[in-house]
């Protein structure tokens, strides 16, 4: 467990002699924690934190956000030094391992993915289940959770070597999953990855290559789509990161809990935030309009939402939005994109928000969905997809997650306690006696 932090918290029920002491934990960074686990045993009461905004229910040595100042750390690396200088598969090692690989381990971990990148040849007729305009999410949670019934001889939670399998398999297979949901739905055959390909490449390889003629990946939109992995990756105890860790509490295979978490990623409020700011967008239409917008945004009589801007956490300038941006120019240059609205009419917006009272006292700044929807959609993804494709890159994240809590001693199956404001206990009284 973390370490004693000098100190410690008391609590006094008013009117009597009650008290309790809960330690202060101190982690390696970020606040200290007190420690409530014998607040109830020893003291009789619960503590009430709807959505846990204020509670730790994990140790965890993977990642961490200072939102106040706009950090965001892997395993202790900046995200800006992993974003110019590693790539995705360096990156998903140093989460599950927690260190950046030498050479031979990055050799060794990059084929020990792209060895799993082929899905069972049954797996196909799941996708013949679906309807052709079915949400790619739905089908997503489906073939992610049937993946347990097809490679059933990895999923010992408890044996090192099943854990370390399904790792590879799950970061190998779900870009494959994913790329035939898309092509499933356009009614195009599914294009089987090539292991010679790097690991974006190949995602963008089986997105849109087709049997009829060659299909090139440009390496600057790959670099553009290893830097979305990337900066996707993990973020800290989000929504379906949290879904993971409790599905996983109870002993749930790891492709179930993946699929929990793809479940949960869904929602418009977590997965589906950068579709919400294209939409805005496209709403808004132009530049010159953009003004226009932020004004009824500050109005509280005109209801008008701000897609894009502002995060639970950060209170500051979202780290990864700044290299969303840069990436963005450079994927609109690659495709020849010279005179882009939505881009031009996002960068007006920032820069309405950056030097506005109104939006900096409120801690409104530019987040990594406000740009990474403009990227995508010029390349080419509907979007229908885009969740999709943050589950590629998040289910590394959700598989280290898992594999740091199953390993960890002091795990227990997640039980959240609650505030019960229903009716008291009464006495069932028969149909006919009933007014």
């Amino acid at each position: 467990m973390s370490g004693t932090a000098d100190g410690s918290v008391t609590i006094t029920r008013d009117g009597t002699n009650q008290s309790i002491r809960l330690p202060l934990l101190a982690g390696t960074i970020g606040p200290e924690v007190a420690d409530i686990r014998k607040l109830y045993s020893d003291f009789g009461i619960f503590t009430f934190d709807p959505g846990y905004g204020g509670t730790a229910a994990c140790e965890s040595k993977i990642t961490y956000i200072d939102g106040d100042e706009g950090v965001l750390l892997y395993r202790g690396y900046p995200i800006e030094q992993l974003a110019e200088q590693s790539t995705f598969l360096e990156v998903a090692h140093l989460l599950l391992n927690g260190e950046l690989p030498n050479k031979a381990e990055a050799e060794d971990f990059h084929q020990g993915v792209m060895l799993h990148t082929m899905l069972h040849e049954q797996l196909r007729s799941f996708y013949n289940g679906f309807r052709r305009d079915a949400h790619p999410m739905a089908v997503m949670c489906g073939v992610v959770g049937a993946l347990s019934a097809f490679y059933h001889d990895s999923l010992d939670i408890n044996n090192p070597e099943h854990r370390r399998i399904s790792a590879f398999r799950l970061i190998a297979k779900v870009p494959t999953i994913a790329a035939w949901t898309y092509k499933y739905a356009i009614g195009q055959p599914f294009v089987y990855p090539r292991n010679d390909l790097n690991y974006a490449e190949n995602f963008l390889y089986m997105m849109n290559a087709v049997p009829a003629e060659p299909y090139q990946v440009s390496p600057v939109l790959a670099r553009a789509m290893d830097l979305i992995l990337i900066l996707h990756a993990d973020h800290e105890q989000n929504a379906s990161t949290s879904t993971v860790r409790l599905a996983g509490s109870t002993g749930a295979n790891p492709f179930a809990c993946i699929a929990a978490g793809i479940a949960s990623l869904w929602g418009p409020a977590h997965g589906g935030a950068n579709e919400a700011v294209l939409k805005m967008l496209g709403e808004i239409g132009t530049p010159e309009k953009a003004r226009e917008f932020m004004a009824r945004v500050k109005d509280k009589q005109s209801h008008t939402r701000l897609m894009g801007f502002g995060h639970r956490v950060y209170k500051n300038y979202d780290p990864r939005a700044k290299i969303m941006q840069q990436t963005c120019h450079a994927v609109l240059a690659e495709l020849g994109i010279k005179d882009d609205p939505l881009f031009d009419l996002a960068m007006e917006m920032e820069q309405i928000a950056l030097k506005d009272d109104y939006f900096i006292s409120r801690k409104l700044y530019p987040n990594v969905d406000f740009y990474s929807g403009i990227i995508l959609k010029a390349m080419g993804f509907p979007t229908s997809m885009f969740t999709v494709l943050f589950a590629v890159a998040r289910t590394v994240g959700w598989i280290s997650q898992w594999k740091e809590m199953v390993e960890d001693p002091t795990n227990r199956i997640g039980r959240p306690r609650q505030l019960y404001t229903g009716a008291p206990m009464r006495d069932y009284v028969p149909v006919g006696q009933r007014g």
